[in-house]
């Protein structure tokens, strides 16, 4: 009688990067909106708004008419301002100081998040489809905006919006990144799959809606995952 087999242990769990090690990364790239400061701040509610009525008021057509054109515009281009541009030569810097002529003032001072980002050696970019004043204004809020040694804005990318790669192309030559030392922090899943291709850690900010959601099924761009921006900084600074 033969003994039976016993089962074949399970094999153990890839290694993966623990947090603490991504602290002396050279350089650490931020996402601006619902990334820096959190998505329960709902200014985008009011960017939604005001582009709506920038649309409104360009082609003279009621606010639901707007609205179903903006989300054409950004199915179709990635950012309502690039359809604007390529389909009606929309004046882009008339667009952006519209549609960011918004109160930021739901945005409270974070303490957490400026110890930790004094905290972390690296050099730190914000790299927005927005734009500087918008970043400015944000970050000034946050108490963050000296932290930063540069925002690379829509206007830096050449108003084409993430995720085409050509941008983060375009970023690493300006900035003098060397991506295999690099840091992408994003609230849009999709946004760090050409940051990835470069040879970036990769950490997404857990978003709910489904813009930012998408793309995260593929799963091996995104090397962390996280839900408290601030708290996660803190551990991985050490504080």
């Amino acid at each position: 009688m033969t003994a039976p087999t016993s089962p074949a242990a399970p094999a153990p769990a890839p290694a993966t990067k623990l947090p603490s090690a991504l602290r002396d990364r050279a350089v650490w790239i931020f996402d601006l909106d619902n990334t820096l400061y959190p998505a329960s701040c709902n200014l985008f509610a009011q960017v939604d708004l005001r582009i709506n009525e920038f649309i409104a008021a360009h082609f003279n057509i009621g606010m639901d008419e707007a609205r179903v054109r903006q989300k054409q515009f950004f199915r179709d281009y990635g950012t309502t301002l690039r359809g604007l541009m390529s389909e009606h030569d929309v004046d882009p810097v008339a667009y952006m100081d519209y549609v960011h002529d918004i109160d930021v003032t739901g945005v409270q001072p974070s303490a957490q998040l400026a110890d930790a980002l004094d905290r972390l050696p690296g050099r730190k970019i914000i790299y927005t489809n927005g734009s500087v004043r918008h970043a400015e204004n944000v970050a000034g809020r946050l108490g963050i905006i000296d932290r930063f040694e540069a925002v690379f804005d829509i206007t830096a990318a050449g108003y084409v919006p993430k995720p085409d790669p050509r941008p983060y192309a375009t970023l690493v030559e300006r900035h003098g990144v060397n991506p295999a030392d690099a840091c992408m922090v994003e609230d849009i899943a999709r946004n760090l799959a050409p940051a990835h291709a470069l040879g970036m850690t990769t950490v997404w900010v857990r978003g709910e809606q489904e813009y930012e959601k998408a793309g995260v099924g593929a799963g091996v761009h995104i090397d962390h995952t996280v839900d408290d921006l601030p708290s996660w900084l803190a551990g991985v600074a050490g504080l």
